[in-house]
């Protein structure tokens, strides 16, 4: 997938998002990862992949998607916040589960956090996509559904979300 049409479109919305709320002097980054955090959790939640107690099947898959998605925007502008940019494929998850890649995840978003390098970088953004690829994500449908959210984020912003 190119993501340099993504990286230009998350800039966008973030000066948008940081100019309406006078944010632009201050920083962001451990905002950033505690929402990463959160947002994971949240795709974690519509999976129900570490629910091993109930029978309940998954949530659709539009609604994992919408999840999965909102953890893209963050890492962009996580990239973007560090002046990174991804030109790389996902990782290999070969023989793991959804609830490793996971729990992968929660370490390398850590990681980044405490050593916020250009090569942990990478990693995280190779393995959200291996995630990806293990939820059945297509690129075409990761594109097509950032392209949406990144619209519904602007009207957000518009109506004070």
């Amino acid at each position: 997938m190119e993501w340099t049409k993504l990286f230009a479109m998350q800039k966008k919305l973030d000066d948008y998002i940081e100019e309406n709320n006078e944010l632009e002097k201050e920083d962001l980054f451990n905002k950033k990862i505690l929402a990463l955090i959160v947002e994971l959790g949240e795709l974690a939640n519509e999976t129900r992949s570490f629910k091993f107690w109930s029978k309940k099947k998954e949530t659709d898959l539009l609604a994992i998607t919408e999840e999965y998605i909102d953890g893209v925007h963050f890492i962009l502008s996580l990239g973007l916040e560090k002046g990174y940019t991804f030109n790389g494929k996902p990782s290999s998850v070969k023989n793991r589960t959804v609830n490793e890649q996971f729990l992968l995840l929660y370490e390398l978003i850590i990681s980044f956090k405490n050593n916020p390098s250009l090569d942990n970088y990478e990693e995280l953004f190779s393995s959200y996509l291996g995630l990806g690829q293990l939820l059945e994500l297509t690129a075409e449908e990761i594109q097509a559904s950032y392209f949406d959210k990144n619209e519904v984020n602007f009207e957000r912003q518009d109506v004070g979300y």
